[in-house]
């Protein structure tokens, strides 16, 4: 009788919500086991019956609040697994101003639980969701690894203080590995159209804001800055297929495997794309026609920012592969599809 490997099991926190969902499935593709552990504090449960319909199997689910230490280390004494990545956390800039205790106290805690639960329990292979905010005011682009980190909000904050820790981890812990994904803008969808993004209220980023001017659920797009230098005067971004960003998590899980201490890498194209190159793309590609109205520039917004991701390419071997098109295609197939978003469950 031929005998079976094990799959090797990787813990995705945070794994119901729009990059999460995307790298879970990613990881089974991929041949490993995805278990998925979520509060639900900003996504639906009804995402792990679309992961079953793709998939075709069913994936396991832990509803739990990643900051209550006790039930995380349970969590892992019940599961033992090979690997952690972390995407659970509060994600809004604004609101990050607005509330920053509340910011600090989520991020951070959970993060800590988590690294405390794998300590207790000999996990040590570490994937974490950071992003390119962490480059605070650097104007030299491309953005590479090396270049200083710091911030502008309490979000970013708390990104560059996990990173901070995970490498203070590392130090101490010489079989410890720590991979820091710093993410530029991820769109697009699984071109199944059964998961995307279904952000709560108005729309903080700018493609699902496009999405939904398009299906008629908001009247236009507000262009925020046609003055910036860039070669259209709007801002321009380094946009990633979600589907590229969760085989990225993918590659650095099996880096990890053979890398112990502190690593980053940024998961960008390299490309720079204004805000009216995206919507021509969009308009493109969907059919429809984005009316929209430019406003001044907002406070806090920069002219440009893009990765230069060659170290991902030459360590990870990982490298963008969809383009602009299929980026806009996937985004509108999911909203068509799903209107209102997940259906409650």
């Amino acid at each position: 009788m031929q005998k079976i490997e094990k799959r090797e099991k990787v813990l995705v926190c945070g794994g119901a919500g729009y990059i999460g969902s995307h790298t879970a499935l990613a990881l089974e593709r991929a041949g490993f086991e995805a278990v998925i552990v979520d509060d639900l504090s900003n996504s639906k449960a009804s995402v792990l019956d679309r992961l079953q319909q793709i998939a075709g199997r069913s994936f396991k689910f832990y509803r739990l609040n990643l900051c209550e230490p006790r039930e995380t280390l349970e969590l892992f004494r019940k599961e033992s697994p090979a690997a952690v990545i972390h995407f659970a956390g509060y994600k809004a800039v604004g609101e990050s101003v607005e509330k920053p205790l509340m910011y600090y106290r989520n991020n951070l805690d959970s993060t800590l639980s988590l690294l405390e639960a794998m300590q207790a329990t000999g996990c040590r292979r570490f994937v974490f969701s950071s992003s390119a905010t962490v480059y605070g005011g650097v104007k030299r682009m491309p953005l590479r690894e090396d270049d200083p980190t710091s911030c502008t909000s309490p979000y970013g904050w708390t990104k560059v203080m996990i990173e901070q820790i995970l490498r203070d981890l590392c130090v101490a812990d010489k079989a410890f590995s720590a991979v820091l994904l710093r993410y530029f803008n991820p769109i697009g969808a699984d071109p199944s159209g059964l998961i995307g993004e279904d952000p709560q209220g108005i729309p903080n980023n700018l493609m699902p804001y496009i999405t939904q001017v398009a299906i008629g659920k908001l009247e236009k797009l507000h262009v925020f800055g046609d003055d910036y230098p860039t070669p259209d005067g709007t801002g321009v971004r380094d946009y990633i297929h979600v589907s590229d960003l969760a085989e990225g998590h993918v590659a650095a899980l099996d880096y990890s495997r053979r890398s112990p201490g502190c690593s980053a890498f940024n998961l960008g194209t390299g490309q720079g794309v204004s805000v009216l190159e995206l919507v021509h793309a969009f308009e493109k590609a969907s059919g429809q026609k984005i009316p929209l109205q430019i406003e001044g520039r907002r406070a806090g917004d920069i002219a440009e920012c893009y990765a230069d991701p060659s170290l991902a390419e030459k360590v990870l071997g990982w490298k963008a592969c969809r383009g602009l098109e299929e980026m806009c295609r996937d985004s509108w197939n999911w909203q068509k599809n799903n209107p209102g978003g997940y259906p409650e469950s």
